[in-house]
């Protein structure tokens, strides 16, 4: 585990146990050891806080590759920040630039460290869980490890959208993770990434309860925290 992380999780991990004391069900289905996709529903920024907080492993996360170019005191600090952490550097551009996302998961995953994805894509809107885009298949049959599903259930009031930090006294947190999903011998085709990302999407709605919604989650129109 990157030292960062670890003192990260000294120090913002235990906060976010103690201020909150989320309740966490099924730790006992992620590994000990080995590669694995942690894929969840996403309602909050803090869904990443409360993930780290709770899974004893390092996990490695997406930034926007913004994070990772430098250049003055201050990006050169959040640079240095995002190497220490292991995070996955996201390029926003799309296209083959996107790519390089999954480029750079792939040997993390091989390497037997832990990935955070949220197949919506996005934050969901409204609290309800939206169709999964199919990147978390595609990625977890490349890489050949299972994918586990995430519950998260009250991040959405802990900091809803528009909300800069995560606020005490504001609901109760779950985070429930369900038995993983095993992806050898899987093809890695269209309609069988379909399949599983449909599978995985239909787990999770079984650890959160939420009303699914057979279509994809609105982009976000507004900035964060505007």
């Amino acid at each position: 585990m990157p030292l960062l992380y670890s003192i990260g999780k000294l120090t913002v991990g235990n906060a976010m146990k103690l201020g909150w004391r989320p309740h966490v069900e099924g730790l006992d289905n992620i590994p000990a050891t080995g590669g694995a996709i942690l894929a969840g529903n996403h309602l909050s920024v803090a869904d990443e806080l409360f993930l780290g907080s709770t899974v004893p492993r390092h996990i490695a996360f997406w930034a926007k590759a913004e994070y990772f170019r430098g250049g003055g005191l201050r990006a050169n600090a959040t640079k240095w920040v995002m190497e220490g952490l292991g995070a996955i550097k996201v390029e926003r551009a799309g296209g083959r630039a996107a790519l390089t996302a999954f480029d750079g998961a792939i040997p993390v995953l091989k390497a037997g460290d832990l990935v955070a994805i949220y197949p919506e894509g996005t934050r969901s809107p409204d609290g309800r869980l939206y169709r999964g885009r199919t990147g978390v298949a595609r990625l977890a049959v490349a890489a050949g490890v299972p994918i586990i599903p995430v519950g998260m259930v009250g991040t959405d009031k802990v900091q809803p959208i528009g909300q800069p930090y995560p606020k005490l006294g504001k609901g109760r947190v779950v985070v429930k993770f369900g038995k993983p999903i095993p992806v050898a011998g899987r093809p890695n085709d269209r309609t069988e990434l379909r399949a599983l990302t449909d599978e995985v999407i239909a787990e999770i709605q079984k650890l959160t309860g939420q009303e699914y919604v057979p279509r994809y989650a609105p982009p976000r129109t507004a900035p964060e925290g505007a």
